[in-house]
C-alpha cells in the first residue's frame, strides 16, 4: 500500500511543476506576486495628470528604498526571497525600454550610502543576542523600548542628500520621486514620533527642497501601515500621492508597472487614513499602560467612527474604501431589492475614460439608530470589475443576508445576548468609497424588533468601565467579579480494535474514536504537544508517535510567503504584506495568492502554514498591522476566506491567527483586552467568523493576549462555545509559540495543541488528580488527527 504520509515522513524532493522544476519561487509564482503588488498600489492624489510619466520623462529617485526597498514587516511574517527587486530596479526597466530616463549620479549616491551604512544594520548574531537579552527580562519600558531600537537598527536610516545633488538633480531631471519607508515588526508597536508615524525633519526637508527645484514632485510611501499625510497631502506642488505598501519581492517593479502606466491604478484603502494620530480614537487607551487595553471605542473602530461621530468626519484625510485610477467610471442602473432573506444588488460599471482599468464597487447600509446605536454607515458586500476597455460596461450582481444586518444586544435593551434586527428603516449606498456613494431608492423596512439568532452571555467584560455610544458620549458597562464557563465531555465510548491497528487504517474502515482509544494516556498527554522540526520546518511539528505509525506533520511560519531559513537552501516567494492584498479587494486574486503559497508549502514538505493573520486595525501603530488586512471586519474575513481556500486547495492546512483581539503587541503574552460582547462578536471576532464559516480553515491559533482576563486559550467560552458550538468549526486549535499558560486548562477549553512544546507531565498529573479526564484529552487528539487526514 502507498504511504499516504510519506511527504511528511521522508521529506522527498519532488517538484511540483508542470514541466518538472520547482514550483517554490517560480518565475509564475513570482509574477503572480508582482500583479498583486500592481493591484494593490493605492493612488491618493493625481492633480493635473501628473501621472502616469510620460514617455521619456527625467526622474530622479529620493529615498533609501531607491536602493533599500522594504518588501515586508519583520518577525514570524518575515521571507528569505531570491532577491528584492527595488525601486532603481524596477524603473531601471523601465529605462531599458526607453520609457523613463533616471538621473544616475542619485541612485549611486544611495548605492554607496546603504553599502557604508550597512555596517551599523544588526547582524544575525546581534539580534539574537539582544533577544537572550531582552527574553529574560520582565515586560517594562526598557524592554518596549530595546526591542524597538533592535526591529530599528534591522535597516539603515534614511540618507541626507547632499543639497549640491539635489540641484544637480533638478538640473537633470523633470520629476522628483521621493519615497518614505517605515519598517515595522512582530512583539513591538509602532509610535506616533517623527520617522515613524509622522515625517521626519530630514525627510520634510527634502520634501521642501524638492518641491522648491522640480518641475514636477511624486510621493511614495513604503510602508506596511498607515502613516501621517498632513505634510504632504495639500502641498500643490507635489502632484501625485501613491500608498505602494510593502509589495514583496517585486515591490520596485510593482511601483515602476503603476506609474509608467503599464498597469492602471486600482487600490483602494483598507483603512481609514486620518489627519492626525491625535483624532483617533484609540490613541489614550492603547497607550494607557502595558497590563491591558480597554475598548472604549466599543464598535466604532475606523470609518464606524469618523463617519458616525459629530465632528469626527472631518478629521479625515483620505476615506475608507478610496482610491484613484488613470481613467474614469461611472455606476448606473442601480437596482437593489430582497429576496429568500438576502439583499440584492445590481449595478453596471461603465469606463468613461480612455484607458483600461478595475473599479470596485462597495455596497453600505445605515441601519436605524433604535436602542442600541449603529455606526452611519457599515460594508456589507464588495466586488472588483474585471479589466475594462474605454466605453465597456460590466453588471456586477453583489449579495448579501439580511440577518448580516443586525446588531448584538449585550445588555438587554431589545434582548439579551441576541442579534436583533431594529424596526425601522435600512438603507443603502452603491458607490466606490464609503463617502463617494448614491443611496438606493429601495428602502428595507423592519415592522418590528426581530431577533436573528440568540446566543449567551460569552466572553464578557467584568472591568471594562464604559464604552462609547453613537453620538460621542460613554455609557457605564456594569462590574462585577470575573467568573468562567467550563463544559463537560462525554466519553466516545468507542472500543479498541482487538489487534493493534496503525494510523493509516484511519484512512480506511477504521474510525478515529476506535484509533484513539488505542492510546495509552502518556501517548495522548504527548500527542497534545509540540515536536521538534523535521525537514525544512524551523517552526515544530504538530504529532509524531511511532508505535502507531503517526506522522509528524511539520508547520511553518507566514503569512507573506513560507518562511524558511536561509541555511536551508531554498528561497521562497516573497507576496505582498496583507495590507496590500486587502487593498486589492479583489478576492479572485487574494486566492490565486493562496494557492501559490499553498504549492509552495506542498513541495518542501510543509503540512502546516501559520497564517493568514486577520486581526482587525483597531489602532495604526500596532506593530503587526502589516500582516493583518483592514479595519473591517467584513474585509478582513472575506480577504481571509479567499487566502484559506488558495492555501488549503494544495492539500496544505493554514492556520488561521491570532484569535483573537491581538490588537497590540506591546506585553502581547500578558496584555488583556478588555470590550464589550457587542464590540467582540461585531468587530474583533467577526472576520473569524466569515473565515470559518465560508472557507473551513483546518486549524486555528489562538492569541497571546488574555480577553476580558483570561488567556484566550484558557477560554471555553471562546474556543468551545462560540468558535466551535455556533459557528461550527471544525478543525484543531493551536496556541501560539512559546507561550506556558496553564496546560491543563488549555485542554479543558478545547486548545487542542500547545506550541512549541506541551507539558506532558502536568497533564498526567491532572488525570491521576481527577482533574482532567481521559475523554478530554482524547477529544483534542481526535481533531488534531482529523486535520492530518486532510492533508493527503
Amino acid at each position: 500500500m502507498v504511504d499516504k504520509f510519506n511527504r511528511f515522513r521522508y521529506q522527498p524532493c519532488l517538484p511540483l511543476g508542470a514541466d518538472g522544476r520547482r514550483v517554490t519561487a517560480s518565475d509564475a509564482h513570482i509574477a503572480l506576486s508582482k500583479q498583486a503588488a500592481t493591484e494593490g498600489i493605492v493612488l491618493l492624489k493625481n492633480d493635473n495628470h501628473t501621472l502616469p510619466l510620460q514617455q521619456g520623462e527625467r526622474i530622479a529617485l529620493f529615498g533609501k528604498a531607491t536602493i533599500e526597498y522594504i518588501k515586508g514587516g519583520g518577525g514570524s511574517g518575515d521571507v528569505h526571497c531570491p532577491y528584492i527587486r527595488n525601486i532603481f530596479d524596477g524603473f531601471a526597466q523601465k529605462e531599458q525600454a526607453d520609457k523613463v530616463y533616471i538621473y544616475k549620479p542619485l541612485v549611486e549616491f544611495y548605492k554607496d550610502y546603504v553599502k557604508a551604512e550597512s555596517v551599523n544594520v544588526l547582524t544575525p548574531e546581534q539580534i539574537n543576542a539582544r533577544w537572550d537579552i531582552v527574553n529574560n527580562m520582565e515586560f517594562c519600558t526598557e524592554r518596549d523600548d530595546m526591542t524597538y531600537d533592535t526591529f530599528a537598527a534591522m535597516h539603515v536610516k534614511e540618507a541626507e542628500v547632499p543639497d549640491e545633488l539635489i540641484v544637480s538633480a533638478a538640473e537633470n531631471a523633470q520629476t522628483a520621486i521621493i519615497t518614505l519607508s517605515r519598517f515595522s515588526a512582530e512583539g513591538v508597536d509602532r509610535r506616533p514620533i517623527a520617522g515613524d508615524y509622522y515625517l521626519s525633519d530630514l525627510e520634510k526637508n527634502l520634501i521642501d527642497r524638492c518641491c522648491e527645484l522640480f518641475k514636477k514632485v511624486i510621493l511614495v510611501v513604503n510602508s506596511g501601515a498607515v502613516i501621517d499625510c498632513e505634510y504632504f497631502a495639500e502641498n500643490e506642488k507635489i502632484g501625485a500621492v501613491l500608498f505602494a505598501w510593502q509589495g514583496g519581492m517585486e515591490g520596485g517593479s510593482a511601483l515602476a508597472d503603476v506609474m509608467c502606466g503599464d498597469v492602471t491604478p486600482s487600490g483602494k484603502l483598507a483603512d481609514t487614513i486620518a489627519r492626525s494620530y491625535d483624532v483617533y480614537p484609540t490613541k489614550e487607551d492603547f497607550w494607557e499602560c502595558f497590563d491591558h487595553v480597554d475598548y472604549s471605542d466599543d464598535i466604532y473602530v475606523g470609518y464606524r467612527y469618523f463617519e458616525t461621530i459629530p465632528g469626527a468626519k472631518e478629521q479625515v484625510r483620505y476615506p475608507f474604501g478610496f482610491g484613484l485610477s488613470y481613467t474614469a467610471f461611472a455606476l448606473s442602473d442601480l437596482l437593489v431589492f430582497a429576496h429568500n432573506g438576502k439583499i440584492v444588488v445590481t449595478v453596471n460599471v461603465t469606463n468613461t475614460g480612455r484607458i483600461a482599468g478595475k473599479e470596485t464597487v462597495q455596497v453600505y447600509y445605515s441601519a436605524p439608530q433604535g436602542l442600541l446605536g449603529k455606526p452611519a454607515k457599515q460594508l456589507a458586500a464588495f466586488k472588483k470589475t474585471k479589466t475594462l476597455q474605454p466605453g465597456e460596461t460590466e453588471t456586477l450582481l453583489l449579495t448579501f443576508d439580511i440577518a448580516n444586518m443586525a446588531s448584538f444586544d449585550d445588555l438587554g435593551k431589545v434582548q439579551k445576548s441576541a442579534y436583533v434586527l431594529e424596526k425601522g428603516e435600512y438603507t443603502f449606498h452603491i458607490g466606490t468609497s464609503v463617502r463617494d456613494t448614491q443611496t438606493a431608492d429601495y428602502v428595507y423596512e423592519v415592522n418590528e424588533n426581530t431577533v436573528t439568532a440568540q446566543y449567551k452571555n460569552w466572553c464578557r467584560p467584568f472591568k471594562l468601565a464604559k464604552r462609547m455610544l453613537s453620538d460621542g458620549s460613554f455609557e457605564a458597562l456594569p462590574q462585577e467579579e470575573p467568573s468562567y464557563y467550563y463544559g463537560e465531555v462525554a466519553p466516545s465510548g468507542a472500543v479498541a480494535p482487538e489487534q493493534e491497528q496503525k494510523f493509516d487504517e484511519v484512512l480506511g474502515d477504521l474510525s478515529m474514536d476506535a484509533f484513539v482509544s488505542q492510546l495509552t494516556i502518556d501517548e495522548l498527554a504527548y500527542l497534545v504537544g509540540g515536536q521538534a522540526p523535521t525537514g525544512v520546518a524551523n517552526t515544530g511539528c504538530f504529532g509524531g508517535l511511532k508505535r502507531l505509525n503517526i506522522p509528524a506533520i511539520p508547520t511553518a511560519d507566514g503569512p507573506a510567503g513560507l518562511r524558511l531559513e536561509p541555511e536551508t537552501g531554498i528561497p521562497t516567494t516573497a507576496w505582498p504584506c496583507a495590507t496590500l492584498l486587502a487593498c486589492t479587494w479583489n478576492t479572485d486574486l487574494i486566492e490565486q495568492v493562496g494557492a501559490g503559497g499553498g504549492a509552495e508549502l506542498r513541495e518542501n514538505n510543509i503540512g502546516v502554514w501559520l497564517a493568514p493573520a486577520l486581526n482587525i486595525h483597531r489602532d495604526p501603530l500596532c506593530g503587526r498591522n502589516f500582516e493583518y488586512y483592514s479595519e473591517d471586519p467584513l474585509l478582513a474575513g472575506k480577504c481571509a476566506a479567499a487566502s484559506v481556500r488558495g492555501i488549503q486547495s494544495q492539500k496544505a492546512a493554514v492556520s488561521i491567527k491570532h484569535f483573537a483581539c491581538n490588537n497590540k503587541e506591546a506585553n502581547r503574552f500578558a496584555s488583556d483586552s478588555r470590550l464589550s460582547e457587542r464590540a467582540l462578536r461585531e468587530i474583533y471576532l467577526k472576520a473569524f467568523e466569515i473565515c470559518v464559516k465560508e472557507a473551513d480553515p483546518w486549524t486555528l491559533m489562538s492569541s497571546y493576549n488574555l480577553i476580558n482576563g483570561l488567556h484566550t486559550s484558557e477560554s471555553y467560552e471562546l474556543l468551545t462555545e462560540i468558535l466551535r458550538n455556533e459557528w461550527g468549526f471544525k478543525g484543531m486549535v493551536v496556541t501560539d509559540w512559546g507561550v506556558k499558560n496553564r496546560p491543563v486548562v488549555e485542554v479543558k477549553a478545547g486548545n487542542d495543541m500547545k506550541m512549541h512544546c506541551g507539558y506532558p507531565d502536568e497533564l498526567k498529573a491532572a488525570y491521576e488528580a481527577g482533574e482532567l479526564t481521559r475523554a478530554e484529552l482524547e477529544l483534542c487528539v481526535k481533531r488534531i488527527l482529523t486535520m492530518f487526514t486532510k492533508l493527503v
